[in-house]
């Protein structure tokens, strides 16, 4: 049921919501692939019982909230981000508890994609004698959670495609310097998202001329999956991502032919996953996201040079876009751009950007937007 409630009682409702979506934020980084989700109980205009889901294999964020409040909870709202789950599985379902502990009313802010709940959950507790208030600051709570949407219906990862890039669109100089194309506040983000995100893309050119750990530097134990784009198996054996393969886990896509080679073998024996990803001369970027899938893999942050960008975009893998924009001029035909390729040949067919947000980091400013059709 969608909100009939007074224009007060709307502001109340989206105010403990908001509290439940800072709840969910805590969790980031350490869910995938189940979702971010925050709970607040409320009695009499008063936060009882607040949790969040921490962890994946632990408690959801309702069970969280109210298996840690001994307090008679009978006819008490619930504010939940996404819909409580109803079934069973590495823990019991959400529904149960709620229903257990006499809760009066339901507040969700976004229905559950999972075709295992998809409204069921819903359902079962207005069966129970619940109401169930939907559509709570919905769209903030479905952007929290883009990442699951995408993964729950589609299986393959989200993508966000993110590079820094200077005022006049260059990713280094001519030279091939591009150390710092942008500002301490901006790679601060980055590392953020590197959080955010289960794994993280580059091609082996940028393998080859950084020679990158690709990890996470703000927190321990919530490193991205690397996995590195090297069509013939090219990646030196000396790289740190290969000598830090049994810390941080790589995966090297290739094409069949290559992982059949004796660097194929090697690779492996460093603890390297060797996956080949299409039959042709170069790496299928469609097969390879549905074999990340596979191995539930929700995410991806490309950290790519220009010809892994413009060889995502061509395969339509792209689903976000994460632009930094630095105040600085290098010029130079030859400076490359973040996207290279041979480009589209008509403006009017360009990829256009949709909802569309601007904000800065220090002096650098962001764009981040989801290409048409995604």
């Amino acid at each position: 049921m969608k909100w009939k409630g007074t224009k007060a009682e709307k502001a109340q409702a989206e105010a403990f919501m908001r509290r439940a979506l800072a709840l969910a934020r805590q969790g980031m980084g350490h869910t995938s692939p189940n979702p971010m989700v925050g709970c607040v109980v409320v009695q009499n205009g008063v936060v009882v019982a607040e949790g969040y889901h921490e962890r994946v294999g632990g408690y959801h964020a309702e069970r969280n909230a109210l298996t840690h409040c001994e307090k008679d909870l009978s006819d008490a709202d619930l504010y939940v981000t996404l819909e409580p789950c109803c079934h069973y599985g590495k823990t019991p379902p959400c529904t149960e508890i709620i229903i257990e502990r006499g809760i009066g009313r339901v507040f969700v802010g976004s229905l559950d994609v999972n075709p295992k709940v998809a409204g069921r959950g819903v359902k079962i507790l207005e069966a129970a004698g619940i109401e169930v208030v939907t559509g709570i600051l919905e769209t903030k709570c479905r952007k929290l959670n883009e990442v699951f949407y995408h993964y729950m219906t589609m299986r393959t990862p989200f993508v966000v495609s993110k590079y820094a890039m200077t005022l006049d669109g260059k990713i280094a100089c001519a030279s091939g310097d591009a150390k710092w194309v942008s500002g301490e506040a901006s790679r601060a983000q980055v590392q953020r998202m590197r959080k955010q995100y289960s794994g993280i893309m580059v091609g082996i050119g940028t393998v080859m001329a950084d020679d990158p750990m690709l990890n996470c530097r703000i927190e321990a134990g919530v490193d991205p999956v690397r996995i590195v784009c090297d069509s013939n198996l090219h990646i030196p054996l000396a790289s740190r991502i290969v000598q830090t393969a049994g810390d941080i886990p790589v995966i090297v896509a290739c094409t069949e032919t290559a992982a059949a080679s004796a660097k194929a073998t090697a690779l492996q024996a460093a603890g390297v996953t060797v996956l080949p990803a299409g039959d042709g001369t170069r790496v299928d970027l469609n097969i390879l996201m549905r074999l990340l899938g596979r191995r539930e893999i929700d995410s991806v942050l490309l950290e790519g040079g220009a010809t892994l960008n413009a060889a995502a975009f061509e395969a339509g893998v792209v689903n976000k876009v994460v632009a930094f924009i630095a105040p600085k001029l290098v010029g130079g035909a030859a400076a490359p751009p973040p996207v290279g390729g041979a480009g589209i040949p008509c403006m009017a067919d360009a990829i256009v950007l949709t909802s569309v947000e601007t904000g800065r980091c220090g002096d650098d400013l962001w764009v981040s937007g989801y290409p048409d059709g995604h």
